[in-house]
């Protein structure tokens, strides 16, 4: 199994970080809830996933309009009034980033429901948006240079009659958890869903692409997936330097005859799958096609790439 990354939370004094809450920045220590929050109980809250990344200039914040716009897209589906504007949102994830001097992080707004009372209904409950960010590294260690193995997971992802999936909720992930749990136990770093139809779906946090014969695939929204900004940047740099790529139903023994198989997302950022369920991907090693969209990747997060520039906020 690739080594994975140590808690990033436990990364220095938590006591030094200063937090945003209901529009007041504060101690990360300070933001308290009761154990018998609803969300804590329920799953009830919506998040998003931001990086910060080191550029020649400042801390450079990526597609910060695209994910504060999912994260209001997540609370319109639950009916969550977050008494923000996504504009001070946006403001207080750069003042979040700015106050704790960071060059690189990880960003958390999360919305809750901020009430300790029994009971799933969240009719008229208050809810409370906290924005934190924490020193990040690579979620997957060293996988993220050397690879990683997954198991295709007996648990299906879940589906939009069962829960929304266009939603990045707390309780969506409880999915996610016990295909990781399975992976693990089966010597494997992570799990990678199926839809209920049988088609390829995403991992458990990233979404997945396909290399055959120059080509890439990757699973269209009808396959249950979150559509990942991640996955929206490398389609769109993937097209830029003139590869093709389709969005379709995948079935998933495709990847065991894949050239190259990768993972993409906010934490997992370009991750070589090398082995599936035992089976070698390609030869066993990152491909040359994922290995250059990694480095195009960084090249754009890291403000060396132009073209896509408008993707970055600088925190001055």
């Amino acid at each position: 199994m690739a080594k994975k990354a140590s808690d990033p939370t436990k990364t220095g004094d938590r006591s030094k970080l200063k937090v945003w809450l209901d529009g007041k920045i504060i101690p990360y220590n300070d933001a308290k809830v009761p154990i018998l929050t609803h969300t804590m109980q329920y799953g009830s809250g919506i998040f998003e996933g931001i990086r910060a990344n080191q550029t020649a200039k400042e801390a450079a914040i990526f597609r910060l309009k695209d994910h504060v716009r999912r994260f209001f897209t997540s609370a319109k589906i639950y009916s969550m009034d977050l008494h923000f504007t996504p504009r001070q949102v946006e403001a207080a994830i750069v003042e979040v980033v700015k106050i704790n001097k960071f060059k690189s992080c990880y960003i958390r707004p999360f919305a809750f429901y901020n009430t300790d009372q029994i009971g799933v209904s969240t009719f008229g409950k208050p809810i409370s948006t906290y924005v934190a960010a924490v020193p990040f590294g690579a979620y997957y260690g060293e996988g993220k240079e050397k690879g990683i193995r997954c198991k295709i997971s007996s648990w299906h992802r879940i589906n939009s009659s069962i829960l929304p999936v266009e939603a990045k909720s707390s309780g969506n992930y409880n999915n996610s958890i016990i295909a990781n749990l399975e992976a693990h136990a089966s010597g494997f770093d992570e799990g990678i869903f199926v839809s209920d139809e049988g088609y390829l779906s995403e991992g458990t946090t990233d979404n997945i692409f396909i290399v055959k014969d120059n080509k890439l695939l990757t699973p269209d929204d009808s396959a249950d997936i979150l559509l990942g900004i991640t996955r929206d940047s490398v389609i769109k740099i993937a097209e830029d330097i003139g590869l093709t790529v389709k969005e379709t139903e995948v079935h998933k023994e495709q990847l065991y005859s894949a050239d190259e198989v990768f993972f993409t997302g906010t934490a997992a950022e370009v991750t070589p799958v090398v082995n599936i369920d035992g089976i070698k991907i390609g030869k066993g090693k990152p491909g040359p096609i994922t290995k250059m969209l990694a480095d195009k990747y960084t090249d754009v997060v890291t403000g060396k790439n132009d073209i896509f520039g408008d993707w970055l906020t600088y925190v001055k």
